[in-house]
């Protein structure tokens, strides 16, 4: 028998499995299980001579948002480490590397012009790597576990206001090898005044990446007070490679910190050093859920997700074994290597999954609210977002329960009335401007706009004998929980901005109490825009609820203000859907507008155009 869907999914909490504390270096695992590969390790002591020949690091440094702690710097390695540490202070221009080294491992925790922050010591307890993993050098003939360590400093709040404050990683193997990081700087987390703030998403190891970021430090800079990515950072969060070293120099990281490589036209492009810089702010987006573990490979374990509702029966069926939440996380979904890389900003309710943040003068809202992407295919040898594959029929494990969505934001959930809490908070009234951020495109000309963002609505027809011959899926439009419970919870409270990404476009609109919805999206490559300019309709199958062509949500595209591209006969179009040319958007709060900018990669030389500026009236 088919299960039937609860009214509540099982929140569980973020699992981390410290390998060396901060303060004390002594090992512990934070609330919540891990599982066997991931058991805590004692930091190894220093045995050895420092030396400056240490291995480079994996990832890193990038810093995060921690709140009242002030900013947090991140890096990976691939060893263990004796000592970690960011050492900060005006003198590090002009320190010596040995010096800088000297003092992560020292006795003393501040000199002359410099201080040391010692990091906590993690390891990421899902990365792994597979044969269609590609790092240089290295080969995986099978799924493996690949060790990831993490290390994270609390710069403590009481940073000068009125500069940028130099600093550099410092990693030590136990026999005395360090390696330490290049100079950056950073800045006390704005929670006052005009701020500028990146806003990107679905990266995805595309190839204009690292040309879309590089352009983005030519013409704003990178220190910037934020970069806020909506989402779909990599393709299969669990792979070690996609984050750090992949071989086609696309990995996340590896653009946002400069250190990528992507030839387009004779021009190689390395991405920025953006995120040393300026704070990351993410959003999970549906590369960001890994599915069941049951799959030999990577590529489909991301592909196998089964609601968490439905491996709750499971449980409750007596299905299950050992630890609950291990059990119900491997046979449903996971967001933990993306809560490990990112733990703050996180909410009490939600943990990173969902999060508030005042920066500058902006309110900023992040949503866990994104489904699982099936082909729209209703093939017979298709498991899809409309019906199950035939060969499947007779095994509801193996079905996929359509575009079944991942954590409930629909009303009456828990993460509707914390979002309701949140926006009519103090802190959000305060601020000039408040800004919502999430995957799921509400307003788009995207192929990824339709079906309707709601529960599938599941019909199974069955033979004479009672045996399934038929399992498809509705999507019903008037229930859709963006348009039908969240737009209108944003006019209320006033929001100015809606942040979205999954489509790999650029469009706009603009609603009828005023709140703006910006997908901007084209980083790396575009899906389509389906638009009466584009002559382009959706691959739907027939029905009332499916539309073809223009925003499902009924709102009129806004043409770019500036220099909007044209269509073939010379209109203007109000969308940049390109594998050519790609945009990047600024919010620019101290004159209230967003920016947006594109770039064609066929012209390495030529300019980076602004054609769109889109104001952001205080409401």
């Amino acid at each position: 028998m088919e299960p039937a869907r609860p009214t509540s999914p099982d929140r569980r909490p973020s699992r981390r499995t410290v390998i060396g504390s901060a303060a004390t270096g002594v090992a512990a695992v934070a609330a919540g299980s891990a599982p066997a590969a991931a058991a805590p390790r004692v930091r190894p002591a220093l045995r050895g001579p420092l030396t400056l020949d240490g291995p480079p690091l994996l990832g890193g440094p990038y810093l995060l948002d921690a709140g009242a702690a002030g900013p947090a710097v991140l890096w990976h390695t691939e060893e263990d480490v004796a000592a970690s540490a960011v050492v900060l202070g005006e003198a590090l221009a002009d320190l010596p590397l040995e010096e800088v080294a000297a003092a992560a491992v020292g006795a003393r925790s501040l000199g002359r012009g410099w201080q040391r922050v010692r990091a906590t010591t993690s390891t990421l307890s899902r990365t792994r790597e597979d044969a269609a993993s590609r790092v240089p050098g290295r080969q995986w003939e099978a799924m493996a576990r690949r060790l990831v360590v993490q290390h994270e400093a609390r710069v403590p709040g009481r940073l000068p206001t009125d500069r940028r404050t130099p600093y550099r990683v410092v990693s030590v193997l136990p026999d005395g090898r360090a390696t330490v990081g290049d100079l950056h700087t950073l800045a006390p987390i704005r929670r006052s005044g005009a701020v500028r703030l990146l806003l990107t998403s679905d990266h995805q190891l595309k190839t204009m990446t690292p040309a879309n970021l590089e352009k983005v430090a030519e013409t704003v800079g990178v220190e910037l007070d934020g970069v806020m990515v909506a989402g779909d950072l990599v393709n299969v969060p669990d792979r070690a490679s996609e984050w750090f070293d992949d071989a086609s120099g696309l990995a996340f990281f590896a653009g946002l910190t400069g250190r990528g490589h992507q030839e387009i036209a004779g021009r190689t492009y390395t991405g920025a050093p953006l995120v040393q810089h300026a704070p990351l702010y993410p959003a999970i987006g549906n590369h960001e859920v890994m599915g069941r573990d049951r799959e030999p490979t990577l590529g489909g374990q991301f592909n196998d997700p089964h609601p968490r509702w439905v491996a709750e029966q499971r449980w409750a069926a007596g299905e299950g074994s050992g630890e609950r939440e291990q059990w119900l996380e491997d046979h449903s979904w996971s967001t933990t290597t993306y809560e490990e890389l990112f733990p703050v900003p996180a909410s009490r309710s939600g943990g990173p999954r969902w999060w508030s943040r005042t920066i500058g003068d902006v309110f900023v809202v992040a949503l866990f609210a994104t489904q699982i992407w099936r082909s729209k295919s209703t093939a017979p040898n298709v498991r899809g977002t409309f019906s199950e594959a035939a060969d499947d029929l007779g095994d509801p494990l193996e079905w996929g329960y359509g575009q079944h969505i991942f954590e409930r934001v629909d009303r009456g959930s828990e993460q509707y009335r914390w979002l309701e809490a949140e926006l009519a908070s103090p802190a959000a009234r305060r601020a000039r401007y408040r800004v919502v951020m999430y995957h799921h495109p509400a307003h788009g000309l995207g192929d990824n706009s339709a079906p309707p963002f709601t529960d599938p609505v599941q019909r199974v027809e069955r033979d004479a004998d009672g045996a399934v011959t038929a399992v498809t899926y509705d999507y019903p439009l008037e229930d859709d929980h963006v348009l039908r419970d969240l737009e209108p919870l944003f006019s209320a409270h006033d929001v100015h901005l809606v942040h979205n990404g999954h489509s790999h476009l650029w469009n706009r609109f603009v609603g009828p109490t005023g709140t703006n919805w910006l997908e901007t999206s084209n980083v790396g490559n575009s899906y389509g825009a389906y638009d009466e300019s584009s002559g382009r309709s959706r691959a739907l199958p027939p029905d009332e609820d499916h539309v073809l062509q223009g925003d499902p949500g009924g709102l009129e595209p806004v043409v770019p203000t500036v220099a909007p591209l044209a269509g073939p006969d010379g209109s203007p179009l109000p969308y940049v859907s390109s594998n050519d040319i790609t945009a990047f958007s600024v919010l620019d709060s101290a004159d209230g507008v967003v920016r947006s900018y594109r770039f064609d990669t066929r012209e390495p030389d030529g300019p980076v155009v602004l054609f769109d500026e889109m104001p952001l009236a205080p409401r």
